[in-house]
């Protein structure tokens, strides 16, 4: 007789047969979500415990990943997309992104998914692949002419207002690339992303931007990255992104004289540690002009003398 059960918030199931009993992980910490998986579970290791078929340790990564991407991990719905479209694409045979950052993402979530597959014994051996899982960081932001050539000639009128919107807000491209009004509220906007529900703060730019339309935009990602490559490269703004737009906004705010505390919320970052990380690259070039002081001479004759009056005093 089969029973499951919890063990650090993660679900088992647990078959005694002959004697013989095989415990194993369902992969998930809803109980809901264990219950739907105990029947399949359960007879496949009854078949195992009977010796009619053996149990498979080796998935292929095409087998491993659908289960990887149904079981429960507690992401927010951009994270469970973002695995789903590297996983997805990595099956269809195309090539890592020559880009450091890109390609840094890709190995860090294929790798993760073999190690799932590892950890919940579906797979013998867990085939990572090797190289950088962090990436360079970016130190892209626009100038104010670039910004000023973004908002005057970018002609679609309703996409021009989303890449201002994304400017004054900070906030990511999957956070505001759709939007409903019954999420505005006075002086913010709530949204949910890579770090799940979280509160936008609305200037009286973005304000005025809301507004003014009768509706609000409705993107897809890839409309979105598509559609601003194509407007900076007609508008000759080059080794543009549209995350750029959020880099900027930190930046010019910290330069402005705002505490990098408040920037830090105003970013929905964890912590102003990773605030201080993305941005203490970018603040170093914005550092003023200096010279050092040359009094190392002065220092080593005084030095000198020094030496010779105490020698002088105590002989060896």
């Amino acid at each position: 007789m089969a029973s499951i059960y919890q063990k650090r918030n993660v679900w088992y199931i647990s078959i005694m047969h002959n004697k013989k009993r095989i415990t194993r992980s369902l992969g998930t910490k809803d109980k809901k979500v264990a219950r739907q998986l105990q029947p399949h579970v359960e007879s496949l290791i009854i078949l195992e415990l009977t010796g009619i078929r053996k149990r498979n340790l080796n998935l292929t990564f095409s087998e491993l990943v659908p289960r990887f991407l149904k079981a429960k991990h507690n992401w927010s719905p951009s994270t469970f997309d973002l695995n789903k479209y590297i996983l997805t694409s990595y099956l269809k045979g195309n090539p890592l992104p020559s880009n450091p950052s890109s390609r840094a993402t890709h190995i860090r979530h294929i790798n993760q998914c073999w190690k799932w597959g590892l950890k919940n014994n579906l797979i013998k051996k867990a085939h990572l692949i090797p190289g950088d899982t962090k990436g360079e960081s970016r130190i892209r932001t626009y100038t104010k002419d670039e910004l000023k050539k973004l908002f005057t000639f970018i002609e679609n009128d309703t996409f021009n207002s989303f890449v201002q919107f994304a400017y004054y807000t900070g906030a990511r491209s999957g956070e505001i690339r759709s939007i409903s009004r019954d999420n505005v509220l006075e002086d913010s906007l709530v949204v949910h992303g890579k770090s799940g529900r979280r509160i936008v703060k609305l200037n009286s730019q973005a304000k005025d931007i809301i507004h003014s339309k009768k509706e609000l935009w409705n993107y897809s990602k890839d409309y979105v990255s598509h559609k601003f490559k194509k407007e900076v490269r007609r508008l000759g703004i080059k080794n543009a992104r549209f995350h750029d737009l959020r880099r900027t906004f930190g930046l010019n705010l910290i330069k402005q004289g705002m505490s990098i505390y408040k920037v830090s919320k105003l970013l929905g970052h964890k912590s102003v540690r990773t605030t201080e990380q993305h941005y203490a690259p970018l603040l170093t070039v914005e550092i003023e002009e200096y010279q050092l002081i040359q009094r190392h001479h002065k220092h080593r004759k005084l030095f000198l003398i020094l030496y010779v009056h105490k020698n002088q005093h105590n002989p060896s």
